[in-house]
């Protein structure tokens, strides 16, 4: 969850703009504040004066930066919320940016505005970067689906231009360096292009955004140029710029901006950008830009949530103090989001905020109607019965991770390329150690034993854990099964005594199975066997292939099998 820093002074100076109570705050009083944004206050440094506080809602960007926490609570104070006038603005904007074509082949969406009147502070100006930060890194995604750019407004000739530049076609000073470079040198020398340079990986086209002098403000998403995005105390006149991969994103981020530069005491002026081609929003698109519809939702819905009769005046009040525009009507209310929010998918959401706004000390608590027992699940009182019975035989119990790399689930164990080597993979991955999840569990064993080679032999080693079964008929393409495997390491040991085991094993489970030879690449040929339940599979056992010993750096020969518990349970 994010954790900002934010000055006590200035939070209590945003909270009493527009006549909020927000001068001489105690502790105590900013802790129980907290509680309408799910804050927790982590820290307080008497010293500096300053407040470390974690966000508890990763689907409200908006407050993770001061202004948008003060803003919060001095909507609560005052009942409603102020409105932004650049939102509703119908004048047409005095500032153009034009995107060339071509941009939607690497990042194809931009918002713009300019802020006018706020004498950037030392304290601001932290702020600023911190939200810059947090938007960028959390909300896009490390700056893969949103990045943003603050410029020097007197410096910036318009219209400012968004367009595709060979690498060495452009040069300039970025931030944090001293002399000019060209994009492909900024790719190759500055941190934030060693940092963020994949995300433009084998571009033989770059981005770029610059003015009607041609001087260049930044290489989105990567750095500003030094001349104009170096952004410095006591600057009163902002440019403001976000790019990205997804318009909506893109014009919230700038959305949250404005509204935090305006809290702030700057005057707003929307930018249009004009596309080559039309977006979801059309060709010409003015930012800031209230994206929010209104949502109608049954008071019976909210009440019924809450376990609480409220009726229409006290959730319309209740919305409107958190922020909503809100229209009450018979049995229902139309609620409609502040423009720098667009996390509302479900009424759940909504109802949410009925009861952050009124506070849970309002709602009386009510204790259970009725007396229920909980109990095991069948999966899992069959595997308990089976970790029962493999410590009976002398095994000893792990417990490790079901994600893993695909070398260890499936390259060692020589399964590249066959049905039982597929796994399913996990998504924009931080570490190709954790890339998948494990599809049985030998590997897991083996992994052990593989840093187990000074204990005294012989190893007897199971696991009782979750697999994931790739599945294209499955409603999210894989599902989830209970395995048992089981796994014996001495220099003597063969078929027979691991078979020994699995016999006593479904003896004591009550059930009756057979073996089929099977050609595994993870065994031995003519040494693995299909173990069958009602003519179906349900494992496989047999002694391990050298190869994949050699692999993992066992010196000892190993017999294993692997059972699914979760079949057993299936086929009765």
């Amino acid at each position: 969850m994010p954790t900002i820093t934010v000055f006590k002074d200035d939070l209590e100076s945003l909270i009493s703009r527009e006549g909020g109570a927000g001068r001489g705050l105690s502790i105590a009083q900013i802790e129980e504040w907290l509680m309408l944004v799910k804050g927790e206050l982590k820290g307080h440094h008497p010293e500096t004066d300053e407040l470390r506080i974690e966000l508890q809602d990763s689907n409200r960007p908006d407050l993770w930066c001061c202004e948008g926490i003060a803003r919060q609570i001095r909507i609560k104070q005052q009942g409603r919320l102020t409105p932004y006038p650049f939102f509703t603005e119908k004048s047409k904007p005095s500032y153009q940016l034009i995107v060339k074509p071509g941009m939607q082949q690497v990042r194809p969406y931009v918002a713009a505005c300019t802020a006018k009147g706020y004498r950037v502070t030392e304290k601001g100006l932290a702020q600023l970067i911190q939200t810059q930060e947090k938007l960028a890194d959390i909300f896009g995604r490390k700056r893969k689906t949103v990045s943003i750019g603050i410029y020097q407004l007197q410096n910036i000739t318009f219209p400012v231009t968004y367009e595709l530049v060979k690498p060495d076609d452009v040069r300039f000073t970025p931030l944090g360096m001293e002399t000019t470079m060209t994009l492909s040198e900024i790719l190759m020398v500055h941190p934030k292009g060693l940092e963020y340079g994949p995300i433009l990986a084998v571009k033989s086209l770059l981005p770029i955004l610059r003015d009607a002098k041609d001087q260049p403000l930044s290489f989105p998403p990567i750095i500003n140029s030094r001349e104009i995005g170096e952004v410095r105390v006591g600057d009163d006149e902002l440019f403001v710029e976000v790019t990205g991969t997804d318009l909506r994103m893109v014009i919230l981020s700038l959305n949250i901006f404005a509204a935090n530069l305006a809290d702030r005491g700057a005057t707003i002026e929307p930018i249009t950008v004009q596309y080559p081609t039309s977006t979801i929003l059309g060709k010409r698109v003015t930012t800031p830009q209230d994206l929010g519809k209104p949502k109608t939702v049954k008071i019976h819905a909210i009440e019924q949530a809450l376990g609480q009769e409220l009726g229409e005046t006290v959730v319309q009040q209740a919305l409107e103090t958190y922020g909503y525009d809100v229209t009450a009507g018979k049995g229902s209310v139309k609620a409609k989001l502040p423009p720098y929010r667009h996390d509302v998918m479900h009424t759940m959401d909504i109802v949410e905020d009925v009861a952050m706004s009124r506070g849970y000390a309002e709602f009386t608590p009510v204790m259970p109607a009725q007396f229920t027992v909980g109990g095991l699940s069948v999966i899992e009182q069959m595997s308990d019965r089976s970790r029962e019975l493999m410590v009976g035989l002398g095994f000893q119990e792990i417990i490790s991770n079901i994600l893993g790399s695909p070398d260890h689930y499936s390259g060692f164990m020589r399964l590249q390329g066959t049905e039982w080597g597929r796994t399913v993979d996990v998504d924009n991955v931080m570490s190709l150690s954790f890339s998948c999840l494990r599809q049985w569990l030998l590997p897991s064993l083996l992994r052990v034993e593989a840093a187990s080679s000074r204990a005294f032999y012989p190893h007897r080693l199971f696991e009782a854990g979750d697999v994931a079964i790739f599945d294209g008929t499955h409603e999210s393409g894989s599902r989830t099964e209970t395995v048992l495997g089981a796994m014996i390491a001495h220099a003597t040991t063969h078929f027979s005594e691991i078979h020994s085991c699995l016999d006593v094993l479904f003896y004591y489970l009550g059930k009756e199975y057979s073996l089929e030879p099977v050609q595994h690449p993870s065994f031995l040929d003519g040494r693995a066997g299909r173990i069958l339940v009602s003519g179906q599979s349900v494992g496989v056992i047999g002694e391990v292939h050298p190869e994949v010993l050699e692999r993992w750096q066992i010196a000892m020969p190993i017999v294993a099998f692997d059972v699914n518990l979760s079949q057993l349970i299936r086929l009765g």
